[in-house]
């Protein structure tokens, strides 16, 4: 997946919005306030084999699968500007299956919706079900 196709996937979660605290360049995307990514350009000049920008994307994850993540792709590692401890930064170099980064997309989401507050969580339900 590049950039423009994990935009879309992050953006097309239930109650899903974008801000920008940090920079311009860096897309924050939120559930019910609470951050589940971050999207950047990486390193200056780091390209891909396009000679395109590479993006970065950071994920919220389970401590003990981040770490098993970094371990079978290299393009994971701790998280960049992040604790370490719960979040990846997953290099879009098109190492990483579609299937597989959707999935941790997917649980990023999960465990930032899994954690909020009950009302937050109904609150969500109903904002996706279309009973405002």
């Amino acid at each position: 997946m590049d950039q423009k196709s994990v935009h879309t996937y992050l953006q097309a979660k239930p109650g899903t919005f974008i801000t920008k605290p940090f920079a311009q360049e860096v897309d924050v995307y939120k559930v019910q306030h609470k951050m589940f990514a971050t999207l950047y350009e990486g390193k200056e000049g780091q390209t891909n084999a396009n000679g395109e920008p590479v993006w970065w994307l950071n994920l919220k994850c389970d401590p003990d699968e981040a770490l098993l993540l970094r371990d079978k792709y290299s393009s994971i590692v701790p998280g960049y500007h992040m604790n370490k401890r719960l979040w990846n930064t997953i290099v879009l170099d098109g190492s990483i299956p579609e299937d597989e980064l959707k999935k941790l997309i997917d649980d990023s989401y999960n465990i930032v919706v899994d954690n909020l507050p009950t009302a937050q969580r109904e609150e969500l339900a109903r904002i996706t079900s279309g009973d405002n």
